[in-house]
């Protein structure tokens, strides 16, 4: 029985995940990432349930050491750090991954525009790229965010005003080096449309990296949303961000050093996390090592 070319295309691509799902579960240091996000996202998701009121005062308990009520001892206004530990997953997270999915959807259209179109709107969009990455991001960001004002919001603007033009220029590259491939050439020659060369050729190409690189990025965005909270632009008081745990703890250093130290573990493991699963998944979806089918 003779199979059709969609069917080849599907097997080709099972295969490839296949593939990449078992170099994947090789990786040891992968899959203690995805184990570590899987356990704090599972954390965030019953805070409800395992953590006390992460904003009630009790000036009574002030800079309590560690107990059976609070494992890991209170903040200079009584509040329990394990329980604000807990709920900070519920706004770093989520932030990070919101602001994350906006710069997505803002960069990659952006960037497949660029290098499919080519010509004047490759010139016009590279050239507003430019500009932007002649400044720092991170200061560019905390200009924007300083004029907006303070909360998480203006941040997930501020971050996503600069950050889109890494994935813009990064989906740019890859699209000027599949559209020249004999597959898109010949799909080209038979009739297919713009779109559907975008959507059924180029785009599965992109995707693969622009993941990885995803990955790697959530464990800078959440570092990053963390500074700008500490700085006093992100989340406000009495909000449990880890960034803005360590603001608050920042004038008990030497007295009650573990107000830093717990949100300073916690950031510093997720981020650790992320990376390893970036790492994991970029060595999995290479395309040398691959097996093809």
């Amino acid at each position: 029985m003779r199979v059709s070319k969609a069917e080849r295309l599907e097997a080709v691509r099972q295969g490839l995940l296949v593939s990449v799902l078992r170099k994947l579960a090789g990786d040891r240091f992968a899959l203690l990432g995805l184990g570590i996000i899987l356990t704090v996202m599972a954390v965030a998701f019953l805070a409800p349930y395992v953590a006390n009121d992460p904003v009630k005062v009790d000036l009574a308990k002030r800079l309590a050491p560690s107990s059976a009520l609070f494992p890991l001892g209170t903040d200079h206004l009584g509040r329990c750090i394990l329980s604000r530990l807990i709920y900070g997953t519920q706004v770093s997270l989520p932030t990070a991954g919101l602001t994350l999915a906006v710069i997505m959807l803002i960069g990659i259209p952006i960037g497949i525009l660029s290098g499919y179109c080519g010509g004047r709107v490759d010139n016009i969009i590279m050239r507003v790229v430019d500009v932007l990455l002649a400044f720092p991001s991170l200061v560019l960001a905390l200009v924007i965010a300083g004029m907006l004002g303070p909360g998480l919001i203006n941040v997930l603007i501020a971050l996503a005003s600069v950050w889109w033009v890494e994935y813009a220029r990064f989906v740019r590259a890859i699209v000027l080096s599949v559209k020249a491939k004999e597959f898109v050439l010949a799909a080209r020659a038979s009739g297919t449309s713009d779109v559907g060369i975008i959507t059924r050729h180029i785009l599965p190409d992109v995707l693969s990296p622009v993941i990885v690189l995803a990955t790697l990025d959530m464990g800078k965005l959440i570092l990053v949303i963390s500074g700008l909270s500490f700085l006093g632009l992100g989340a406000q008081p009495p909000a449990p961000e880890w960034g803005a745990m360590l603001n608050d703890g920042r004038p008990y250093l030497q007295a009650a050093p573990q107000l830093m130290l717990y949100p300073g573990l916690a950031i510093m493991t997720v981020v650790l996390a992320f990376n390893l699963l970036g790492d994991g998944l970029r060595d999995a979806l290479d395309p040398r090592d691959t097996v093809r089918v």
